[in-house]
């Protein structure tokens, strides 16, 4: 019998969101284990949690008893060592675009909205939840409306970002525009990416993976 597969992660992270997705497309199970983000001073800085990722962010995955770190790498290991449905096209023209559209998320739009970087605008700069939100609007709005060119514009794109399967990129999208929706950004100019992400609703992957649907979400008062 295999080692358990464990991911390590907080319902409302994003990065953890689009490993949830990319397991669930997978059809792999795993363990949930939270990390609260905020408890404690947050429980990534514990030692416990630090031995597992030096860098103390979610998410983490414990599988075959070997750590992976940064959602994208875990994307691309589950694709490798799990082919089936991919995650990533078989073409290296679609897997280069594929990666693009996914790294328009994941490397320069939801970095700047990251936890540790509002914690910083807070505790630094002084900034408000009203200055925490007009940042937040600013690089998220940015973001999209690239997003939504390239995939508006691409001939590629079919009922998901990358034909009319769901893939990596659309694991990023999703919780991206979960985020914009919690900034309360206007969504009417990403007609494209509100198109792709009502597609993705739709199926149970995506739903399973959403934040409220985690164990650790805060439950309804």
């Amino acid at each position: 019998m295999g080692q358990q597969r464990v991911l390590y992660g907080y319902w409302r992270s994003s990065a953890a969101y689009r490993v949830r997705i990319a397991l669930n497309l997978k059809g792999l199970p795993y363990e949930h284990k939270a990390v609260h983000l905020l408890n404690h001073g947050g429980e990534q800085h514990q030692p416990d949690f630090q031995a597992l990722n030096p860098q103390e962010l979610v998410p983490c995955l414990v599988d075959d008893g070997q750590v992976f770190t940064q959602s994208m790498a875990i994307m691309e290991y589950l694709d490798e060592t799990h082919p089936e449905p991919p995650l990533l096209p078989s073409v290296p023209a679609g897997r280069a675009r594929v990666r693009a559209l996914s790294q328009v998320i994941s490397c320069d739009l939801h970095p700047l909205g990251n936890l540790r970087v509002l914690q910083y605008l807070t505790a630094q700069l002084g900034a408000d939840d009203a200055g925490k939100g007009v940042w937040s609007r600013h690089w998220i709005s940015l973001g999209l409306q690239a997003l939504e060119a390239m995939l508006a514009g691409n001939v590629a794109t079919g009922r998901f970002c990358h034909g009319d399967s769901p893939g990596m990129a659309d694991a990023c999208l999703v919780p991206q525009v979960y985020n914009a929706v919690r900034w309360k950004l206007p969504m009417d100019d990403y007609p494209t990416i509100n198109r792709i992400h009502e597609a993705c609703q739709e199926l149970q992957a995506f739903q399973k993976a959403a934040p409220e649907a985690q164990p650790d979400a805060p439950t309804a008062a």
